[in-house]
């Protein structure tokens, strides 16, 4: 009896130990390699994993804000050859972690965003994409990525996947046509600040009769815009308008502007598109920043003055005028304010937030956290980001947060919220932008709220602030439109600058506000792009200096 008691003991501690032994096995983990004819040297940068249930429609698995779950880790100096590891500890989104994935069949794909090392003129030393170009973070040149693979994964039992980074984006450079140029230069002002190659880039639309004339000499339209084609200029009969989008919107299709733009009666005006990706987002707004650099001075010293020599522009304030929406917006107003004198006009259309009170739904001020609202005593619901023009919310600021914490550390996921960090913030002790609140908790940071207005990226405070000396040279150049109901909360902070410019400026100040109503959103303009070129060319023409020559621009 004795024996056959310590038979049962010995087999009871033999399964507690298997059992122990299964569970430190039950890890779960990605492992990348890549091969040395892949990338050049040790590779540095964001490695996400997205699992998707369904088998992709092509070579890639976008990981998007309702797409499939998706996992982030930094990589550091990886070898070829070599694995890197991304496991339980790395970001998870919409998972809390991957322990939470449910077990099935997935089909798995491994990106890896490349980081390159920049020695700054301010002293300090990043990693960060420095192959740059107006586009997603994932679509950069050089960027690693797997080809998608079906595994089966359950974290309760363990996985060990193993993907090989086999494919490297590489993109084409877009041609030039018969009526839009590219250009790109080397802006030493912006390659002293980073020490490595900086480049500005514009895509210029030509008006009619340009080449056959000259010694004409016309006026631009600068436009902050993520497309690469002037006004959407489209010489593809094909390319029609979509009846509701402009009967909602304006939104007029790029063929339609094209007959427009072509006709004889039309203005001559030429239309130019600014590219300025910073290398912690596709677009830097415009501005001299702690984080990014100082692109308003490389865009007002270097790229304007050479696009206005080459392509025959007039040359002259009152003849360059801005435009711009959403981001583009935000810059179209950021450029007249911070240089009065060197844009004769800005067209702003639903811009980014202007006044940080109305940071979309979040007073960054006053707020203590951005992802929940008090609306009584102990009781929060979640802050929106972004609604239908019907009012319903579909994308929270904790989703959009989270969603970037997983694309990249230390403000580098090229997603909006980080973006404006880059911009707006100042320097951490890490060399990276300070964060306006924490990714995973919401927590505000109350001093970064007052470092961004203290930098004058809170434009109705720099208004405010520097009345006096702008008043007068803003006299009839602000028109500013914007849809009732953005989709991102944006009208708010233009009440407060129109509220602000009322009371600072008096109700009779020549500065337009338009309001689109109702149910007009983001996309929404006053007029289709066509009348938008023609308020600018009436504009330029009341302005010219007497004895201009105007009849040379075919008004």
């Amino acid at each position: 009896m004795r024996f056959a008691g310590l038979k049962r003991a010995a087999f009871a501690f033999g399964l507690l130990v298997a059992s122990l032994a299964g569970a430190a096995q039950a890890a779960d983990r990605f492992e990348v390699t890549f091969a040395p004819s892949m990338h050049d040297g040790p590779l540095t940068g964001r490695l996400v994993v997205v699992a998707s249930p369904t088998e992709p429609k092509g070579d890639k698995i976008r990981p998007g804000f309702y797409g499939p779950p998706m996992f982030g880790v930094d990589l550091t100096a990886l070898a070829p050859g070599q694995a890197g590891v991304l496991d339980d500890a790395a970001k998870a989104f919409p998972l809390q972690t991957l322990k939470d994935l449910p077990a099935g069949d997935y089909w798995v794909q491994a990106l890896v965003i490349t980081y390159g090392e920049a020695h700054r003129a301010d002293g300090r030393t990043i990693w960060a994409p420095l192959k740059l170009a107006r586009t997603d973070m994932t679509e950069l040149d050089g960027n690693l990525y797997s080809t998608p693979v079906k595994v089966h994964l359950d974290p309760a039992q363990g996985f060990d996947v193993k993907l090989v980074l086999d494919h490297v984006v590489k993109n084409t450079p877009l041609p030039d046509t018969p009526w839009i140029k590219r250009v790109r230069i080397k802006s030493k002002i912006l390659s002293d600040w980073w020490g490595v190659p900086m480049y500005l880039s514009a895509n210029v639309l030509l008006p009619k009769g340009w080449a056959e004339h000259p010694d004409a000499r016309y006026p631009v339209a600068l436009l902050n815009s993520f497309d690469s084609r002037p006004f959407f200029f489209d010489d593809d009969p094909n390319a029609k308008s979509d009846p509701a989008a402009l009967a909602r919107d304006n939104l007029q299709s790029g063929y339609d502007f094209y007959r427009s733009w072509t006709s004889d009666n039309f203005p001559r005006i030429i239309g130019i598109t600014l590219e300025q990706p910073c290398p912690f987002f596709l677009e830097a707004y415009s501005v001299d920043s702690a984080n990014c650099g100082p692109f308003g001075e490389a865009l007002t010293k270097e790229l304007i003055p050479y696009l206005e020599a080459k392509y025959h522009a007039i040359g002259k304030p009152y003849a360059r005028l801005v435009e711009g929406a959403s981001t583009g917006g935000w810059e179209a107003l950021n450029l007249q304010l911070k240089y009065p004198d060197y844009f004769g006009g800005a067209w702003v259309f639903n811009p980014d937030p202007i006044d940080f009170h109305h940071d979309q739904l979040l007073n960054a001020y006053k707020d203590d956290n951005a992802f929940t609202m008090t609306v009584a005593p102990g009781v929060t619901v979640e802050r929106s980001m972004r609604r239908t023009v019907e009012g319903q919310s579909n994308l929270t600021m904790r989703e959009l947060s989270r969603w970037e914490d997983v694309m990249g550390s230390h403000a580098r996921s090229g997603g909006q919220f980080e973006g404006w960090e880059a911009i707006h913030s100042p320097v951490g002790p890490d060399g990276y932008p300070e964060e306006l609140w924490d990714k995973q908790t919401g927590k505000m940071n109350p001093a970064v709220a007052e470092a961004w207005r203290a930098n004058g990226m809170d434009l109705t405070d720099y208004a405010r602030r520097n009345w006096s000396t702008l008043g007068p040279k803003l006299r009839g150049k602000l028109n500013i439109i914007s849809g009732e109901m953005d989709n991102f909360y944006l009208n708010l902070a233009v009440y407060d600058f129109d509220d602000m410019l009322k009371a600072t400026a008096g109700p009779d100040y020549p500065a337009r506000f338009v309001y689109g109503r109702p149910k007009k959103g983001h996309s929404w303009h006053h007029k289709t792009w066509d009348g938008v070129v023609r308020e600018m060319a009436d504009q330029v023409k009341a302005n010219a200096p007497k004895g201009e020559n105007t009849a040379q621009w075919n008004y």
